[in-house]
């Protein structure tokens, strides 16, 4: 595959290695269009994707600045105009075949270009942009200068075309408006003027206007004075009486979906009422098509509604719907007759001609490309057969030179040549599915789905993979499938926190051999498994959001544990800790990724929160508990976004991809880049996966939004930097090779299992229900597929049960005897006086209810005792009160003076003490008596 780039330098590299750009995967989600007879393109992510209709060759042209906006192509002049999506946005026009820059466009919108159109003659590209400039702009593209623009606040335009006839005519279509834009020119001044179509009502008749400056029609009788028109009333003069309504005086119109043009500059709209209308490119004048009803029968009647595309045809135009079919409209007169043209197998987005009006392109809504042949047989060409949805998870099939698989959301499964990304087969699961993995040591693959199952697909034919086994592990979705680097175990990571361990080779039918348990939000498991080692070490990285940290948890499988699981496993399937040798360690700081090293015990994390990498040396002494991880080495990435870490088959490099869309290459020991490469932008949130080939030769990247699956190869390859990858590739397929031979040889002959993709197999579950009164276990027979945890856990619950029946039955008769010699003592009861009587109560046998007495005997003493402490504590507030009151308080005590012979009782008057204003106010009444006194002395 050839590429271009929309810059001259290359990816930076370091010490004489650099990657390139092999080839692009991806499915358009803009319209396609061609730039030669042979030859058509489409945006896809960062890239423009061009295909030879004939070869199906694809050449890419890169854009540096991150994801392609809205693109157009020029067939005279065989130019491609895009525009980016960066702030400020630029238009680049790049030549065919050569992929050489023609020019830059540089305007004043600030956020995004929505429309391109070139004239079908002459140098003339027009724009349109969205918010907030709402501007239309006619670009000289080859003088690189803007001839007019004109802003129309407010209006969203979602189609714009010259007319092929006549370069200064151009279409603008909208949903509720048509315009036509006549382009004014004198000598080198260029102006726009707009006329807007008057489009019918909704039932596709028109709107009848009295209300202008000179009405059609008057009242005869005139006895309330003269009518005016509503304009006059409102006193507008000029145009603007012309075109006045008021606001409230609104009609529905008709709602344009698509228009092209004819050979005669007239205009086809079709609208979503399913009216088709044709305007005359002078005059304007709008003419509803009426549609020749024909019978036809019942089954064969199909409901279309509104035009999705249309173009035009001779005597017609081809259209469009929802259903899959390509209509043929044919027109004469005022009149239209629809025939069926064509069926696809999905709802068609887009059709256009060739140049050379002997091909039509037919696009589907997901992205697939036909092309049909006038002419020719067979007539229809799948050019590009997009699969269902954005790629999920990607990886090399074993070992990684010839051959690799994709996963969609849906469960679609693709197997690919690697080398031009031509589709070899598909496989269809039928239900979502979240990520993928090859194992090393065989042909074989293994899905993980949302419903908590393991699918185990079958590549040893590649044009024929086939599901040959599935594990239902749990009822939890599965986030993550990781392979030892020898392909000995499979460990399956689910979002309630417990990580399956399967025996990987097809022979033992993929084991379970147990789980453990680990932190909930899991990031991602990393394993190392060395030649030279009969263990696997593996490490889960998990978030702890609460606190701001990362715990990482270890522990290491020996590679003989498919033989001897059960002494490492207890009967409900979880590993022993002790044994595995679990331990855990925190760091201080969140991170986004973390993968084990080979040597030297060290491990590598991306930060999530600040743009660096750490390595980190693990305790060399065992501990318990948790251990906290300091640092050990420090470097800034030169990423930004949260990251993911990635090691290479010898463990030598570590590769690193961000939400910058940047892939680079580092040593582990130094942790510096020495190769790198932009493969996709922040626009679309960076790169979501990647995986590299076992000898290193091959890189697949795939972006998280953008719908790319980028292929990467070195230009620049060899010294010790080959030769060590290079080497450890080779030992490792001889230490490989007879495991394979045996794997591959079991899958070669091993039958298709009658899994019913899509739908819930059936299974007998077995549930266990312990009956005191029976001696054995009641098996109840239920229809339902289980997981295997599951099974396992009442597999132990039934071995307990058969495990202690014998001491059940010494309880049972226990039991039995006691429940004799009690009924006898009730019956001795019953016989006695009424005072020697024990209650029916006392004789139960039912601990926990005579507890339950007890407590609520001892509940009402205690709360007994409270109230009547509370009652006494009540009394003796109340006669400190009256105390305070009626004695501590009195300046003269209240006493009484008894006789012992006579009955009287004399007693004083309790007095309070006297204040000083009282005091004040007693003197000044004695003093006043007295004067009164003596002055009723003289006077007498």
């Amino acid at each position: 595959m050839a590429q271009g780039r929309e810059r001259d330098e290359g990816p930076h590299s370091a010490g004489g290695a650099s990657l390139s750009v092999r080839w692009v995967q991806g499915f358009p989600k803009q319209n396609v269009h061609f730039v030669n007879d042979n030859t058509i393109c489409y945006p896809c992510g960062n890239y423009v994707i061009f295909i030879n209709i004939e070869t199906k060759k694809k050449t890419v042209l890169q854009c540096s600045n991150g994801i392609v906006g809205v693109m157009a192509t020029n067939i005279p002049c065989e130019v491609v105009a895009f525009s980016d999506r960066k702030l400020k946005p630029l238009i680049y026009v790049y030549s065919f075949p050569g992929l050489t820059r023609r020019t830059k466009l540089k305007g004043n919108i600030l956020l995004d270009y929505t429309l391109l159109s070139f004239s079908y003659c002459g140098t003339y590209l027009a724009s349109y942009s969205s918010l907030p400039e709402f501007e239309l702009a006619l670009w000289n593209w080859e003088s690189s200068i803007i001839l007019c623009k004109k802003s129309q606040p407010g209006m969203d335009v979602n189609q714009m075309s010259f007319n092929p006839m006549n370069w200064r005519q151009l279409c603008l279509s909208s949903p509720s408006t048509v315009s036509v834009w006549t382009i004014e020119r004198s000598n080198q001044e260029h102006c726009f003027r707009a006329r807007s179509v008057k489009l019918p009502l909704e039932d596709g008749s028109f709107f009848n206007e009295t209300d202008v400056v000179f009405p059609q029609s008057l009242p005869k009788d005139l006895i309330y004075g003269p009518v005016l028109p509503l304009s006059a009333i409102a006193g507008l003069v000029g145009k603007e009486a012309e075109t006045f309504r008021p606001k409230d005086d609104l009609y529905p119109l008709l709602h344009p979906t698509m228009h092209c043009w004819t050979p005669t500059s007239d205009l086809y709209i079709g609208c979503e009422e399913g009216h088709l209308l044709m305007i005359n490119g002078d005059t304007l004048q709008v003419t509803v098509l009426n549609k020749i009803e024909e019978e036809s029968p019942l089954e064969d009647r199909r409901n279309f509604i509104s035009p999705v595309t249309l173009v035009y045809q001779k005597e017609g135009v081809l259209a469009s719907g929802i259903d899959g079919f390509v209509y043929s409209f044919i027109i004469k007169d005022r009149s239209y007759m629809i025939e069926d043209f064509l069926e696809i197998e999905r709802p068609v987005e887009h059709m256009t001609f060739s140049p050379n009006y002997t091909v039509l392109l037919i696009q589907t809504d997901k992205g697939s490309v036909y092309i049909y042949t006038f002419g020719k047989e067979p007539t229809l060409n799948k050019v590009l057969d997009a699969c269902d949805g954005k790629f999920q998870a990607t990886d090399f099939i074993t070992p990684g030179t010839q051959y690799f698989m994709t996963l969609t959301y849906s469960g679609e499964i693709c197997v690919w040549w690697l080398e031009d990304c031509a589709c070899v087969s598909k496989i269809y699961l039928n239900t979502l599915a979240t990520v993928l993995a090859c194992c090393p040591s065989s042909l074989s693959a293994a899905v993980g789905t949302e419903d908590g199952s393991v699918y185990f697909i079958s590549v040893y034919d590649k044009e024929s993979p086939q599901v040959v086994h599935k594990a239902f592990l749990s009822e939890s979705s599965v986030q993550h499938v990781v392979y030892d680097q020898q392909g000995i175990f499979l460990l399956v990571g689910t979002a309630e926190g417990k990580v399956f361990i399967i025996n990987a080779n097809s022979s033992s039918s993929f084991q379970i051999i147990g789980f453990t348990e680990v932190a909930k939000d899991i990031l991602q498991i990393s394993t190392v498994s060395l030649l030279e080692t009969d263990i696997v070490e593996v490490m889960v990285l998990s978030s702890l959001p609460e606190a701001g940290r990362s715990r990482l948890e270890m522990f290491t499988l020996p590679t003989l544990l498919p033989q001897v699981s059960t002494t490492f496993a207890d009967e409900r399937g979880r590993l022993k800790d002790e044994i595995i040798h679990k331990y855990l360690y925190e760091l201080e700081h969140a991170l986004s990724s973390a993968v084990l090293g080979f040597q030297s015990n060290q491990i590598y994390g991306f930060c999530s929160q600040v743009p660096y990498i750490c390595s980190y040396l693990l305790p060399e002494e065992e501990h318990t508990g948790i251990y906290i991880l300091k640092p050990y080495k420090k470097v800034q990435s030169r990423q930004y976004g949260p990251g993911l870490l990635y090691l290479s088959s010898h463990g030598l490099w570590l590769i690193t991809i961000a939400k910058c869309g940047i892939l680079c290459i580092r040593d582990v020991y130094t942790l510096e880049t020495f190769a790198w490469c932009r493969s996709h932008s922040h626009q679309g949130h960076g790169i979501q996966s990647m995986r590299i080939s076992m000898d290193g030769q091959n890189i697949l990247v795939n972006g998280r939004d953008d719908g790319t699956l980028v292929y990467l190869k070195w230009k620049r390859f060899g010294g010790h930097l080959a030769s060590e990858i290079l080497d450890y590739y080779q030992k490792l397929l001889i230490s490989l090779s007879s495991a394979m031979d045996k794997e591959n040889h079991y899958l070669s002959t091993t039958p298709k299992v009658s899994v019913d993709l899509g739908s819930d197999s059936e299974h007998t579950k077995q549930k266990a229900s312990t009956d005191l009164s029976q001696d054995e276990l009641v098996l109840t027979d239920v229809k339902k597929e289980i997981p295997w945890i599951q099974q396992k856990s009442q597999e132990a619950i039934k071995k307990e049960v058969n495990l202690f029946s014998k001491k059940r039955k010494e309880i049972k008769q226990g039991i039995k005897s006691l429940s004799k010699t009690i009924l006898n003592m009730m019956e001795e009861n019953d016989k006695l006086e009424n005072i020697a009587k024990l209650d029916q109560q006392e004789f139960g046998l039912d601990l926990e209810e005579l507890e339950r007495l007890h407590d609520e005997s001892q509940e009402e003493v205690a709360k007994m005792i409270k109230d009547v402490e509370m009652h006494n504590l009540a009394k003796s507030y109340l006669a400190e009160l009256i105390k305070e009151e009626c004695w501590n308080s009195m300046a003269v005590k209240g006493r009484a003076l008894k006789c012992f012979h006579i009955p009287c009782v004399v007693e004083n008057f309790p007095m309070k003490a006297r204040t000083v204003e009282e005091l004040k106010e007693l003197e000044r009444v004695l003093q006043q008596k007295k004067i009164e006194a003596e002055c009723l002395k003289v006077l007498f």
